[in-house]
């Protein structure tokens, strides 16, 4: 069943299926570099999931000393702690106004669903708990996946219907100030 936003906005039963948003055919510039770009934007984003998580650490650290050893104890957090901060960095940048990284958006790139909507919170966290785990059994598939079809996709794009595209080709280009 789908919905018919078309016609009257009732719910059809005839296997219709709402098309893709984006088009790599009829809009190229879309998935343009899009590959190597999220490469970057992934190190971008592993160095700012990182830099709290070492500082957390050292925290830890230092807190043990000053404790006299008892301070360490909080080590046995400091995995899960990184664990949730990843996924909620994903998820709340996914799913705010921008619906991309910070990594995502230096890149210049946006993650959306194949039909056009924008990430929300759970679609972010998501993305990256399905990443992480593709990536952990599968490794070289992942990748190679996205080099062999027209948007760029990676296997877990695949999964979660979602793609990843230029976002100055998608956005508007502002208007300058008029003279009169």
């Amino acid at each position: 069943m789908s919905y018919d936003s078309d016609n009257s906005g009732a719910w059809r039963n005839d296997g219709g299926v709402q098309p893709h948003a984006y088009d790599p055919y009829l809009h190229p510039e879309l998935f343009r570099g899009v590959a190597t770009r999220r490469v970057f934007a992934f190190l971008i984003d592993m160095v700012v999931i990182s830099v709290p998580v070492i500082l957390g650490y050292l925290f830890i650290a230092l807190f043990g000393v000053v404790t006299l050893g008892l301070g360490w104890a909080l080590f046995w957090l400091a995995w899960p702690a990184s664990v949730i901060w990843a996924i909620v960095y994903y998820g709340a940048c996914i799913g705010g106004p921008s619906s991309a990284t910070i990594g995502m958006r230096i890149m210049d790139l946006e993650l959306r669903t194949w039909y056009g909507a924008p990430g929300y919170f759970v679609l972010g966290a998501t993305h990256a708990v399905l990443f992480w785990v593709t990536v952990s059994f599968l490794s070289p598939f992942v990748v190679l996946v996205g080099l062999f079809n027209g948007r760029r996709r990676l296997l877990h794009d695949f999964v979660l219907g979602t793609v990843v595209i230029n976002n100055s080709v998608r956005a508007p280009v502002p208007q300058g100030a008029r003279s009169w």
